[in-house]
């Protein structure tokens, strides 16, 4: 009988690279790409990797600090196996001071760690442990558009357009929040050069208007067809997401500043999205994901993840979609999509061995055991921030 493995030690890796181009979303100018890694090694000889997601304006050292001083002491010496214990004993004794953001942040990497080490363990894909695969590929969206300069670059990003398209992406996310004037401006170029490519849009404003801006530009683009309308308020006000879901016809999303069970209990609980987004290296990880996913499966959500992260998210994404149920059954469901970031980021394909790649609009997910990556050291090294 193999004997289960133990945690031996929980290692963190805080990695920073200068954009050549800065850019912007609707929050701030994200002028270097950040990703805090956390390594976990067993007494087996399994090393499993995870991720804290690092927001676009987040010192990545903040979640490393909670790793390092609050969460690697209460699973060091534990079995690995038990992420549901782990995950509860993590979250319970830093209650006080966690609960959203950096800390949660940290929870997840090295539940997403555990996980990746659990898949190894039994020799089977993470879906697996997850229940299975309902799909074995998915259809990716370029997220992308963001400004260069600020406002008035409607016909570059209407050439973007064009470029994700010859790239054979057929769902794109537009970040918006640029002032509601500009982004309608903008939407007009996009929809206008896409017209009749086949393409599906989807908007994203990063929470950077109130309801009546936010009202304006959804009344604007009602007729659009978009798949979504993303993060229109702040993560706090629940009445304006109900609000909003209430007066548009395009549907609603949102959450990936939201954390846990806990924190999507209202969200779902009150209707106030139609699409939930956790962020894998944001809510909890792996386990928190599973339980954010049956709550909105019981109210009739559909769940479509967060991805912003590296290619260890990329990866533990990939995983959770495979394993997803459609929120309603039918002939023809609406599968859950790949949030695919185009911007420049050195962590994704440079970070391990075999990158995820599209392939006639499709990628596949791994079927190797756990995460199915292997990091590449020369990479950690090459960014790592002392």
């Amino acid at each position: 009988m193999t004997m289960p493995p133990r945690v031996t030690a929980v290692t963190v890796h805080v990695l920073q690279s200068p954009l050549e181009q800065p850019f912007a979303f609707s929050q701030g100018w994200v002028r270097r790409r950040s990703a805090t890694l956390v390594e976990v090694t067993t007494d087996t000889g399994i090393t499993g990797w995870g991720e804290a997601f690092a927001q676009g304006l987040e010192p990545p050292q903040i979640a490393a600090a909670a790793i390092d001083h609050a969460l690697a002491p209460l699973v060091v010496g534990a079995c690995a196996l038990d992420t549901e214990v782990l995950w509860h004993r993590m979250y319970h004794q830093t209650r006080d001071y966690g609960r959203k953001g950096s800390v949660m942040a940290a929870i997840s990497a090295i539940d997403m760690a555990l996980w990746d080490i659990a898949g190894q363990h039994h020799r089977v894909p993470v879906y697996q442990l997850l229940g299975g695969a309902f799909r074995r590929s998915v259809q990716p969206y370029a997220t992308d558009f963001y400004r260069i300069h600020g406002q008035g670059e409607a016909d570059r990003l209407a050439d973007e357009a064009l470029a994700h398209h010859a790239a054979g992406f057929r769902l794109m996310k537009v970040k918006l929040g640029y002032g509601v004037d500009d982004d309608i401006a903008v939407m007009y170029r996009i929809t206008r050069a896409v017209d009749g490519c086949g393409v599906t849009l989807m908007v994203d404003t990063n929470h950077a208007y109130g309801r009546t801006e936010a009202l304006r530009l959804g009344y604007a683009l009602d007729d659009q067809a978009l798949r979504w309308y993303e993060e229109p308020v702040a993560p706090e006000d629940i009445d304006g997401y109900c609000e909003l879901r209430a007066k548009l016809r395009t549907p609603i999303a949102g959450g990936e500043n939201e954390h846990s069970l806990f924190g999507f209990r209202e969200l779902l609980g009150r209707h106030a999205i139609d699409i939930a987004q956790p962020d894998l290296g944001s809510c909890g990880g792996i386990t928190a994901a599973r339980h954010i996913a049956t709550l909105a499966q019981a109210h009739g959500i559909e769940v479509n993840p967060h991805v912003w992260g590296s290619a260890v998210a990329q990866a533990a994404s990939l995983h959770l979609i495979a394993a997803l149920p459609v929120a309603h059954h039918s002939l023809f469901a609406r599968d859950p999509v790949l949030e695919y970031d185009r911007s420049s980021h050195p962590f994704r394909r440079d970070l391990v061995t075999t990158p995820i790649e599209m392939q006639d609009g499709r990628v596949v997910i791994s079927d190797q055991p756990g995460l199915g990556i292997t990091v590449r050291r020369d990479t950690l090294n090459r960014f790592r921030v002392n």
